[in-house]
Formats: C-alpha cells, sequence, structure tokens
C-alpha cells in the first residue's frame, strides 16, 4: 500500500539556493520510514526529472541528511531568481510537484 508524502514528511518545501539553483528539502517525521525511502533510492535523479521537466544535468546533487531525517536536492533554476519573466523570486512555491507522490514503506 502507497502512502502519501505529505503523510510521510513533516517538512516539504523548497527555496533559494543561491540566485541560480533552487533547493527541495523533504524531513521526514519518522528516522524508519526516512531510512526507508533512502534505502529504495526512491528520490532519484530521474524522479526529479521527470517531476520538474529537467534533463540530468540541471540536476546538481541529492544528498541525505541522516541527523535531520531529511532528503534535500538541488537543481538549477530555470530563470535567475529576479529576472525578467520569473515567477518565485523567494523559490517557496517550487515544492508544489512533490505533493502528489505516493511511496510504499
Amino acid at each position: 500500500m502507497k502512502t502519501k508524502l505529505t503523510e510521510l514528511a513533516g517538512v516539504i518545501r523548497s527555496k533559494n539556493s543561491g540566485p541560480y539553483e533552487l533547493t527541495l528539502d523533504i524531513i521526514f517525521n519518522e528516522r524508519s520510514v526516512y531510512e526507508t525511502v533512502k534505502e529504495r533510492g526512491y528520490f532519484s535523479e530521474k524522479l526529479i526529472c521527470d517531476l520538474y521537466g529537467i534533463t540530468p544535468e540541471k540536476v546538481i546533487t541529492i544528498v541525505c541528511f541522516d541527523p535531520a531525517k531529511a532528503i534535500k536536492a538541488t537543481i538549477e533554476r530555470p530563470l535567475c531568481s529576479g529576472d525578467l519573466g520569473e515567477t518565485d523570486v523567494y523559490g517557496a512555491q517550487q515544492h508544489a510537484p512533490l505533493l502528489s507522490l505516493e511511496f510504499e514503506v
């Protein structure tokens, strides 16, 4: 049975990681769930590319941070923060594609 990420993680957010990068943070409620998600490699480069419609070279890093039960992915922003046509200067609304994810844990 799959469970929504929104039920597994207390924090799902996005933010600027400088003017040219965007960071996605997922902080899990329980260590056992975090460990399962990490071990199964659910947050892969392919998943991030599929969710955000980007190519693998746009994924800068995907890091598991054990002390915080967190997974952090950093990607290139499609437009520099504040550029003409850019719609989210702080990058705070870019986590929406993560909200529909479901995982077997």
